[in-house]
């Protein structure tokens, strides 16, 4: 009988306000210094405040680090451990996007395994011995998981790479999923992380090392964005907000045991290269990485069909399958307002051949369902240019 591994968060909770458990859960922990990891935006328009006042009002003692960048660089999270190492801090609470928990995860990673501080080293599956400084975190945005994932990724300017960083010592103890803190997202955002997590959730389904439970994970987390996304994007529904916070949180949960596939692997590129955000890279690619993979998950596509696009597909042949999953993708994603091709980026076909070398390199690729050549790639870029 093959074993199959899950890890998952110790504590999670949800629903609008959710962030009013915070303070119980840092004094029952016995916690004393937090540092605050968020961006400058959520610092500058009070996002964060409606977490830094709980600390307030609870006399927890803080240091907020709002230095996060997009896509963020080696340097930021240099930054952040010096600030962690300078207040002391015994816990970080990371506000905002995959962006902020990402540079939270790699502080908490070298505060405690120090001989990692060159941060490169930290690239890939990790072999860290210590457990991260323990972190808490609250996602301002529905897409990366990055709360419930072992998983986060850094920006390595020199190289022009996205290093993805896979480590059991980087999960959240505790995710606070509070829709409240969700439904301040520009549609920009909204969209583009929303489509995000439907990609988490569509290559966690098909990926080669899927299982039972994470596809159940998976399959309920497509049903949950595919159906909400666009009211929750374009009408700011709060019930459909709430519903798409659930989703990207589940297909976390998925994703992170199993791996995901090109899509990432391509996306990762444009946004180490092109500064792309990452969720729009993933729409961006989605539909020509499907329409590529969909010759050997031809039937995972006919249960996303069913299950959870809603289409009767039973009957369909394997070309319809194929072009009907592609074609919903595309819809929702032009529905949100994402219409950007590869060209939108910045990309130049002669850019190609690069983006297609990093991302046979990238540790995405090898959980793809097909396999994929250098030349693939170049061709997939094209396509989607």
């Amino acid at each position: 009988m093959d074993i199959t591994k899950f890890v998952l968060n110790e504590t999670s909770y949800f629903g609008e306000g959710a962030r009013s458990v915070l303070p119980e859960e840092i004094k029952k922990r016995g916690f004393k210094k937090v540092l605050v990891v968020t961006d400058k935006s959520l610092y500058e328009v009070g996002v964060s405040k409606k977490v830094t006042d709980l600390l307030d009002e609870n006399n927890i003692e803080y240091g907020v680090f709002h230095e996060v960048l997009p896509n963020p660089p080696i340097d930021n999270v240099n930054k952040g451990i010096a600030m962690c190492k300078e207040i002391g801090a015994d816990l970080i609470v990371a506000v905002g996007g995959g962006s902020s928990i990402d540079t939270a995860k790699g502080i908490s990673i070298v505060m405690t395994n120090p001989d990692r501080a060159d941060i490169v080293s930290l690239n890939g599956a990790s072999n860290t011995k210590n457990r991260g400084l323990p972190i808490i975190a609250l996602p301002t945005t529905a897409g990366t998981a990055a709360e419930v994932t072992i998983n986060y990724v850094i920006t390595d300017p020199e190289r022009e790479i996205k290093m993805v960083c896979v480590d059991e010592h980087d999960i959240p103890i505790v995710a606070i999923v509070d829709t409240e803190l969700m439904a301040s997202m520009p549609k920009s955002i909204a969209a583009s992380t929303g489509m995000d997590a439907l990609t988490h959730a569509i290559e966690g389904y098909i990926t080669k090392s899927r299982n039972t439970m994470s596809q159940m994970f998976s399959m309920k987390a497509i049903q949950l964005i595919y159906h909400n996304l666009e009211k929750a994007v374009n009408e700011k529904d709060q019930e459909a907000i709430n519903q798409v916070g659930l989703g990207q949180y589940i297909a976390g949960m998925g994703f992170s045991n199993v791996g995901l596939g090109i899509v990432h692997s391509m996306a990762h590129q444009l946004g180490a290269v092109y500064d792309t955000p990452h969720g729009l890279a993933n729409a961006i690619l989605l539909p020509t990485v499907m329409k590529f993979n969909g010759e050997v998950s031809y039937e995972e596509f006919r249960q996303i069909l069913i299950e959870g696009f809603d289409v009767n597909a039973k009957d369909f042949t394997k070309e319809e399958v194929i072009k009907t999953l592609c074609e919903k993708i595309k819809d929702l994603s032009e529905k949100v307002g994402i219409t950007q091709t590869v060209k939108d980026t910045g990309a130049k076909e002669e850019d190609f051949p690069m983006l297609a070398d990093k991302a046979m390199e990238d540790p995405c690729k090898p959980g793809n369902p097909r396999e994929v050549t250098k030349e693939d790639f170049i061709n997939l870029y094209r396509e989607a240019y």
